[in-house]
């Protein structure tokens, strides 16, 4: 499940589908190579057809190594363009060039020329737009102040997708949202192997299901000296991932609350051994609501009747895995715990704004 936004891109624009992620930084698109190795998707970018369309030269600051605030490695190919690569923690990738484009949404609004991954090669058929608090992000180079969305509940019925909301800037529907302060980090902080000081870090308090408050120690939800065990906000995930001494309260409490329902020795992609055979909604209220417990009282409520992801084949899973598995060092809330939630970045404030919404717009 990922959140896609059609954008426009380039001049005359080409519509381009990108996943919106607030959890990496380099956008890029899908681009024509000149000789394809296959046939280009329909819906590459064709960078021949755009006026505005240039390539970053070797020669570009971006492309000596180690810049600082740029964790994307950049090398020179032999056209003497800026060649780059990427990987995301869930293990797909993307390469390509280091090219400059605008956004064009209409005649009178556009972006100036922003720096953008051309992707020849890619693990998926669609474009990243990296949102997160690094130089590079789109949000940033645009000077983007903020942005929300608004993720629709999973469609039951196969073949109808549900729409939701994306806002760049003002959204109408903020006056009845809650904040929760961004943390923020001392430089040496920024500085520790396993934190991404780019991420929309919240101070997340604790979880509760059904009625129990789980006993997880506040510092599980809290970067570590080595960086490990801060909370972010991910659209880019689908799933939730908690480090092990916060999932592993959850287990307890899920074991304790539909134990024998358990599907046995059975782990769902890897990441969740939470999952159950038979009626979600049954085992759903036996588990009762599950929430997410932020500073000054600010929660993230998650119904009984959506507490399991339907992972397919008749199985479902409670949508939390284990940070661990994914080589996350980190907690993730992800999309799947944001539905019918309208989520604002707010970068201006250093703040998340949220605000229950019923999301589904029909397409």
């Amino acid at each position: 499940m990922a959140l896609i936004v059609s954008l426009p891109i380039g001049t005359p624009p080409q519509t381009q589908q990108m996943v919106l992620d607030t959890g990496s930084q380099l956008s890029w698109i899908q681009c024509h190579n000149k000789t394809p190795k296959k046939p280009p998707p329909t819906t590459a970018f064709d960078p021949s057809l755009s006026s505005s369309f240039s390539v970053l030269p070797c020669t570009h600051p971006l492309c000596k190594p180690r810049i600082p605030d740029f964790t994307l490695s950049t090398s020179c190919d032999q056209n003497r363009l800026c060649h780059y690569s990427y990987f995301y923690a869930d293990g797909t990738y993307a390469e390509g060039s280091l090219v400059s484009e605008k956004f064009t949404f209409s005649s009178s609004q556009s972006t100036p020329p922003l720096i953008l991954g051309c992707a020849q090669d890619a693990s998926d058929d669609k474009g990243i737009l990296g949102m997160n608090l690094g130089r590079r992000s789109f949000a940033s180079q645009a000077k983007i102040s903020k942005f929300s969305y608004c993720v629709p509940t999973r469609q039951t019925r196969p073949g109808l997708p549900s729409t939701g909301s994306f806002y760049l800037g003002e959204n109408p529907n903020s006056g009845g949202f809650q904040y929760i302060s961004l943390l923020t980090f001392t430089q040496s902080q920024t500085r520790s192997p396993n934190l991404d000081p780019f991420a929309y870090t919240v101070p997340m308090q604790g979880i509760r299901i059904g009625n129990t408050r789980l006993n997880i120690p506040v510092s599980a939800f809290r970067p570590d000296p080595s960086g490990s065990g801060q909370t972010m906000i991910d659209s880019g995930s689908e799933f939730t991932y908690l480090v092990d001494a916060a999932y592993n309260k959850v287990r307890e409490e899920i074991v304790r609350l539909a134990g024998p329902k358990l599907k046995k020795n059975y782990v769902y992609g890897g990441i969740s051994d939470m999952c159950f055979d038979g009626s979600a909604m049954e085992i759903g209220r036996l588990i009762g609501n599950m929430v997410f417990e932020f500073e000054k009282g600010v929660e993230i409520v998650i119904d009984k009747e959506r507490v399991l992801a339907d992972v397919g084949g008749g199985v479902h899973c409670v949508g939390i895995g284990r940070s661990e598995m994914l080589n996350a060092a980190s907690n993730i809330v992800g999309n799947f715990h944001q539905q019918n939630l309208w989520v604002e970045f707010d970068l201006a404030n250093r703040r998340v704004g949220l605000g229950k919404a019923d999301c589904s717009r029909s397409a």
